[in-house]
């Protein structure tokens, strides 16, 4: 995903399929899970900024729309 506004648009077309099972902040990376029709589960993933990275890793809950107001417009396809 090159914006965090793509991986909203997943997200929701995830939701309509009834395949999300999950979302996850990863600090360098904001994650969602979902299943394929036959059960496969995978991730779909947006990275944050390298500046923006934190010193250690951990794993959160994931607000979507409150990393969208943070991330807005933001392209981190070049990085």
């Amino acid at each position: 995903m090159h914006t965090l506004e793509e991986l909203l648009a997943l997200r929701d077309r995830l939701v309509e399929a009834g395949a999300l099972v999950g979302q996850s902040d990863h600090g360098v990376s904001k994650s969602l899970y979902g299943h394929d029709p036959d059960g496969i589960e995978f991730e779909i993933m947006w990275a944050v900024p390298q500046t923006a990275w934190p010193e250690e890793a951990f794993t959160a809950a994931l607000d979507l729309d409150a990393e969208l107001a943070h991330w807005a417009g933001v392209d981190t396809a070049d990085q």
